[in-house]
């Protein structure tokens, strides 16, 4: 059989005749595509310990392979094509075969019975803006929301949390991505408050993130049974949405606490043995207040030698153990407390060069318990300390 030649090729392009040449090996363009697709099938096989299945809530690869799969199955010049190659046993399978199925394994169509649009992209695993019609119905979730027919049984939560906002127990924070959204968790969108009642299962969506379905109620007496992944669209494009903290519940310092309880550190109170005029003088009411996560005796250990220590050994005055809370976050909060009686005082660290530490208060001790006590209630971001009083004052 004669074989084109480059320049028949061209010739033949330029008259618009598109001729399926084989190539190495013997196979055509086609069937080389057709192979390829198979490879990824098998690969995904291999990866999952099972072949790609049906289903809405799969990621939508497994969904296109699983199509795939079915209008392998269903052509013998592809069965034929595969079969020296089909080491998982893959073609046996009874397919699930769907209407109008095209001739040609074209993705496009594939995607388009999928329900998926997407741009053009060089390769299937390229697949750039998928959008799904799930996702395009649930991103006017947010919108349309129904009558909570039991909503008498959540308003007494929503009472609760306005009077925890008033009180200062619970705080609203701008919505950040990392912010978890659960079960029992509370928003603010649209300029209503919004709890998560419930969640289902965990799924991937089209773009290989987990989502789930949630039941949303708000304090209008309306809900939503929107996914995860619109909710936070939806507080991320809301430039009033916020998330409402968690009110400080028990103790968070203490001797005793549960197993599951995660240790964060320990905040401790120091006295410094400096001999400086200034901390000589008031030596009972100088006190440096942190937070860390190391023991307190290795965390004081050559004291003498930091300027965080003022050059000098120290005492420890007080130590509370500390449970599930950012040490940075509260070690800020009990010094903006004692603020007013910051003690700006100045050394020179062993090289000569001069320092103020940051972390010594001209505060009595039973003002610092006080203190340990309002961060146990929750209450503390309400105080600062007045030192004409000596007193934590109510802002």
């Amino acid at each position: 059989m004669a074989r084109f030649t480059d320049e028949d090729d061209a010739l033949l392009a330029e008259l618009g005749v598109e001729i399926e040449t084989m190539r190495q090996g013997g196979r055509t363009p086609r069937e080389e595509r057709i192979i390829a697709g198979f490879e990824e099938i098998q690969r995904f096989t291999e990866e999952h310990g099972r072949p790609p299945q049906h289903g809405e809530g799969r990621d939508i690869f497994e969904r296109l392979y699983a199509i795939r799969l079915d209008r392998l199955r269903e052509q013998e010049e592809c069965r034929t094509l595969l079969a020296p190659l089909d080491h998982q046993g893959l073609l046996a399978g009874e397919g699930t075969a769907l209407a109008a199925a095209p001739d040609e394994l074209d993705d496009d169509a594939i995607l388009a019975e999928l329900g998926v649009e997407a741009e053009p992209a060089s390769d299937i695993t390229e697949l750039r803006h998928v959008r799904s019609v799930e996702e395009k119905r649930a991103a006017e979730d947010i919108a349309n929301r129904e009558r909570c027919e039991d909503f008498e049984t959540f308003k007494p939560l929503f009472e609760k949390v306005q009077r925890e906002i008033e009180r200062g127990e619970r705080q609203t924070r701008p919505f950040e991505l990392k912010a978890e959204i659960r079960p029992g968790a509370w928003f603010i969108v649209g300029g209503q408050k919004a709890y998560v009642a419930e969640a289902g299962e965990v799924f991937t969506n089209a773009q290989g993130r987990t989502d789930a379905r949630l039941r949303v109620i708000f304090d209008n007496g309306t809900e939503s049974n929107l996914l995860m992944r619109s909710l936070q669209r939806a507080l991320n494009k809301d430039e009033a949405g916020r998330r409402i903290t968690d009110p400080v519940a028990g103790p968070l310092f203490s001797d005793e606490h549960a197993e599951e309880d995660e240790a964060s550190g320990t905040i401790y109170v120091l006295r410094s043995k400096s001999d400086h005029p200034v901390v000589a003088a008031n030596r009972d009411l100088v006190h440096k207040i942190g937070v860390t996560n190391l023991d307190v005796e290795q965390r004081i250990a050559g004291a003498r030698l930091q300027p965080t220590f003022l050059m000098a050994d120290v005492e420890i005055v007080a130590t509370y153990r500390l449970f599930n809370i950012s040490r940075t976050r509260l070690e800020n909060l009990i010094h903006r407390v004692f603020e007013p009686a910051r003690l700006e005082i100045g050394i020179k660290d062993r090289f000569g060069r001069p320092v103020i530490p940051r972390e010594w208060f001209l505060v009595p001790m039973f003002v610092i318990d006080e203190a340990v006590e309002r961060i146990k209630d929750g209450s503390i971001a309400r105080y600062v300390y007045d030192p004409s009083t000596a007193s934590l004052n109510e802002l």
